[in-house]
């Protein structure tokens, strides 16, 4: 895998960098603060290229809280709402699509 910053990257609009909690396998975002919060909204919004290269280099840099980070795509509601950009993080943020067994 080539290190963060040298991965091509295109930016079309809003994205975050979303990974799975260590522990427990949870889904979490990356905040601005540099931490992971299992809430969307807390998640660091970034528009270009370089900012999600960062995001993600960071992310990665201490893999022991969240594995396999990623840039996804998110949409910003007219209230600065943060919500999934397209099918995929719908399911992660929702959960799985069907009922779990007892």
């Amino acid at each position: 895998m080539a290190a963060p910053q040298q991965q091509k990257l295109k930016v079309n609009g809003p994205v975050v960098v979303t990974a799975n909690r260590l522990t427990d396998g949870a889904v979490v975002w990356r905040t601005a603060a540099g931490g992971w919060s299992a809430e969307l909204a807390d998640a660091a919004v970034v528009t270009s290229a370089e900012a999600a290269i960062a995001l993600l280099a960071g992310a990665q840099q201490r893999d022991i809280d969240a594995v396999g980070a990623y840039v996804a795509p998110v949409l910003l509601g007219a209230d600065g709402a943060v919500a999934p950009g397209n099918l995929r993080e719908r399911i992660r943020v929702a959960g799985p699509t069907f009922e779990l067994p007892h």
